[in-house]
């Protein structure tokens, strides 16, 4: 095992604010924390009935998630089998269960295999988004593009395999991270507008167009962004973790409900992002929360849970004091569907809709309403892919499994343009910062707190300017 941090285990030491973003950065004690009995009896009956190996593949192991209705002999004619979404998933379950699982690792480096076997056609380092089997081969289907999501949830699974197992093997695991991010970031990231994009396909449309500047809220993995930026040491994803919580925060303002539709994009007369209309991309259901918003529970919580930021807080609050009301506190009233002003749209629950509140409840003091819904997702019964994954990656979560990368790069004290010494170029480039000049940047922000109160200002550049006198 090499070096992780569990949310279990986690020490607050500063919180760093950044152009009037912050995260939280942590320090880190021997991890002591184990997963629930619970939890792991769900992972053999998730792992038995979801894990597949490509059975068309013999010189190697690939493995996938199994999302469809029926298999090839089933059906007996070409059958989707999985999507990135799956298997990004996939990835950060076998990576998440290294110590209960001794398959774990050969069962990662697997689906690593299989995701290498499907790549974007526009992204080569993102995977495509869907694969059929034909009864011959699995192959891309409907578009060789990709979704964010899925590729986002696949680096953070390969930052989380170098975490645990190193990279040192047959599989860099962290150059590979650092290749897919670099690729999200490239294909995925809308940046006059700084959101995440539907998938590397927008990319190639216009600005003007109606999926440009058009993002969906289940893409809004909130944690990942600064351990993207310190992976790749690229800024720009705190530029996008800000940005991102603008709208989160617009939303959360404008409706009081904590309650995110499927899909957002930006009003043409009023430049503000708002739900998009019915029928925009999957369903009348577009501007609602929906079978895709459905995991924004849990995505946007868990910012909370590791990182302690604030905005996360307010919108987990906000929906738990929503959700409890509207419920009468009783889970199995939660609806698979509601509009942002918090109207039911369905008639009828659903797991996938139930398991992400664990995170959110998590957020709060209210222990009766999260083991609440905790016991409910654990008694549901058997169901299908998406609400039993969902519920096995919150369980993960809700038990202090989750594992938290730290990058190995050691700053120098004061080394801002990252180029292993501090010297008066740094001074340079810092103060130019401070000043908000364009296209100034810190290759290495965190070695700028010099006055070490988790805030980068002047007083970094004082004890800056008096390091550069005694140096000298």
């Amino acid at each position: 095992m090499k070096r992780f941090k569990k949310i279990t285990a986690l020490i607050m030491t500063a919180t760093v604010v950044i152009s009037s973003f912050s995260y939280s950065a942590y320090a880190i004690e021997e991890d002591t924390g184990t997963l629930s009995k619970e939890s792991t009896d769900f992972y053999d009956y998730w792992k038995e009935k979801y894990l597949v190996q490509n059975p068309y593949i013999t010189e190697e192991k690939q493995y996938y998630v199994f999302y469809g209705d029926q298999t090839y002999a089933e059906a007996g004619y070409e059958v989707e089998v999985t999507v990135s979404e799956a298997h990004g998933y996939g990835m950060l379950i076998a990576a998440s269960m290294a110590e209960y699982d001794n398959e774990a690792k050969e069962i990662f480096d697997g689906m690593y295999r299989y995701y290498k076997a499907h790549p974007s056609a526009i992204g080569s380092n993102l995977m495509a988004w869907q694969q059929t089997d034909n009864g011959s081969a699995i192959v891309n289907s409907s578009g060789a593009d990709s979704a964010t999501d899925g590729d986002m949830d696949i680096a953070y699974a390969l930052l989380m395999a170098d975490s645990v197992w190193g990279s040192d093997g047959e599989i860099n695991y962290k150059q590979a991270a650092e290749d897919v991010i670099n690729d999200i970031m490239t294909y995925e990231v809308n940046k006059t507008d700084w959101i995440l994009q539907l998938g590397d396909w927008a990319y190639e449309t216009d600005e003007g167009d109606k999926y440009y500047s058009a993002t969906r809220s289940s893409d809004f993995i909130v944690q990942y962004m600064p351990v993207f930026a310190e992976a790749t040491r690229d800024e720009r994803w705190l530029t996008l973790y800000e940005s991102t919580y603008n709208i989160i925060n617009k939303l959360v303002n404008d409706y009081g409900t904590g309650i995110l539709p499927d899909f957002i994009v930006k009003d043409s007369s009023t430049g503000e992002f708002v739900p998009s209309p019915a029928d925009f991309l999957e369903s009348e259901n577009d501007g609602n929360y929906y079978y895709n918003a459905c995991r924004t529970p849990w995505r946007i919580s868990m910012d909370y849970l590791i990182n302690k930021n604030t905005d996360a807080k307010k919108f987990a609050d906000t929906l738990n004091d929503f959700i409890i009301k509207k419920t009468g506190g009783e889970p199995y009233n939660i609806m698979a569907g509601y509009t942002p002003d918090g109207t039911e749209v369905s008639d009828w629950n659903d797991l996938c809709f139930n398991a992400p509140f664990i995170i959110s409840a998590a957020c709060s003091d209210d222990k009766t309403w999260h083991d609440s819904v905790r016991d409910m997702c654990l008694n549901y019964g058997e169901d299908v892919y998406f609400g039993d994954t969902i519920t096995m990656l919150c369980l993960i979560v809700d038990d202090g499994g989750w594992i938290v990368p730290q990058a190995n790069n050691i700053s120098v004290r004061g080394d801002v343009n990252a180029d292993g010494q501090f010297n008066i170029s740094d001074a340079v480039i810092f103060q130019k910062w401070l000043l908000s000049e364009k296209d100034t940047k810190l290759a290495d922000w965190k070695a700028a707190d010099l006055y070490e109160d988790g805030r980068l200002d002047v007083f970094d550049f004082c004890i800056m300017k008096k390091m550069l006198i005694e140096n000298s």
